[in-house]
This record gives C-alpha cells, structure tokens and sequence, in this order.
C-alpha cells in the first residue's frame, strides 16, 4: 500500500500529461517547490484540526488536514502566480496541482507506510488525484461555458471537495457503501474529463 501511495501521483501525472498531449505549461518549478514546502510545513506543524473520532470533527479534520485542502492549496497559488503576473501562459491548473501533490504523496508513504491503512495509503491519494483533475474540469467549465452552465459549474467545484471529505469520513467509519458512492461522486468529473481528453487525442490521431 505504501507503494501504491508513492507511486500513484507521479504516475497519473506523467499518464495525464501524455493522455492530454500538453507538453509545457506556467509554473512547473513552481509547483514542486511549493509542494514540497507545504508538505513538510504540515509533517513538522502536525493537523490544525484535532480528528476525534467519527463524527463532525473528523470530517473537518479530513476536509482541512488530509484531503481537501492540501488538493485544493495549489488552485488557490496558481491563481496568486497568475494574478500577480509571476508566472505568464500557457496555464494548466490540473498539471500544476499534480505536480504539487507529488512532494506531499512521497512524504506520506513514507511516513505513514508502517501502518498498512488504506485509507491514509489508497484512497487519499485517490482522492487527491479527484479533486486535481475534477475542479479543473468545472473550471474550464467556467472559462468557456453559457451562464446556466457556469451556475452548475460552480456547484460542482463545491460538490467535489465536499464528496471527497464525506467519502473519506465514510470510509474512516466503517460506512464502505457510503464510502464507495461518495468516492464515485468525487472522482466523476475526473472521469468525464479523462474519458473526453482521451477521445480528443483519438480523434486527433485519427
């Protein structure tokens, strides 16, 4: 599990990269420095949020220390890159937060790798890899969309963070039915996203 944990990140990245075709995009370095000082910023400083046990407070432990925040910190500095004119185009807000989460994958399978849990070991990760990829999506969605789709856009960049969290809480609580159909809601957009970039580079090929 501890491999999967390690190697998960950085493999989807380079699979993301080679199914969308995108060769160079602004702030690469950018995203890795950082990635790496948040991670270890979060291994020294411990959680903000004390975990509890099952209930609210273990969901916000998750949605603030473990699964939501560390996933979406990277939109929320590629944004402050973009608007303070540190970084110019071509912008990719999907392989930017890939390439963040990598430092902080890599630090968790090792620290975490001892215990065997694949909640801490798979399904993080995995949801990580959902909420990188599934806020793109709807953000793109935003960028170049009608405004009744921009107002169901913006739904689904709450939605997925929210299904992540819930999913890991679920999963943490011995609800795996719950657990699995929250997953499948987070990881969605994703889906769809890959599903259609795929299509695209046949098509191209084609």
């Amino acid at each position: 599990m501890s491999l999967f944990c390690l190697l998960w990140t950085p493999l989807f990245y380079l699979f993301w990269r080679s199914v969308t075709g995108s060769q160079s995009f602004a702030g690469g370095v950018w995203a890795i420095l950082a990635g790496c000082v948040v991670a270890l910023l979060q291994l020294f400083l411990g959680f903000a949020i004390d975990p509890g046990e099952f209930g609210i407070s273990r969901w916000l432990s998750g949605c603030v220390d473990i699964v939501v925040f560390p996933a979406l910190y990277p939109f929320l500095v590629y944004l402050l890159l973009i608007g303070f004119k540190i970084i110019a185009g071509p912008f990719d807000f999907a392989n930017f937060a890939q390439l963040w989460l990598i430092p902080g994958a890599i630090i968790r399978a090792l620290t975490n790798g001892s215990q065997n849990d694949p909640i801490s070991l798979i399904l993080v990760p995995v949801l990580w890899t959902a909420i990188s990829v599934g806020v793109p999506f709807f953000i793109n969605l935003i960028l170049n969309s009608r405004k009744i789709v921009i107002i169901f856009a913006s739904l689904g960049i709450i939605m997925v963070p929210f299904a992540a969290a819930s999913s890991y809480w679920a999963f943490f609580s011995h609800k795996s039915s719950l657990g699995f159909l929250l997953l499948a809601a987070a990881a969605a957009p994703a889906l769809i996203s890959l599903i259609l970039s795929l299509r695209l580079t046949y098509n191209n090929l084609v």
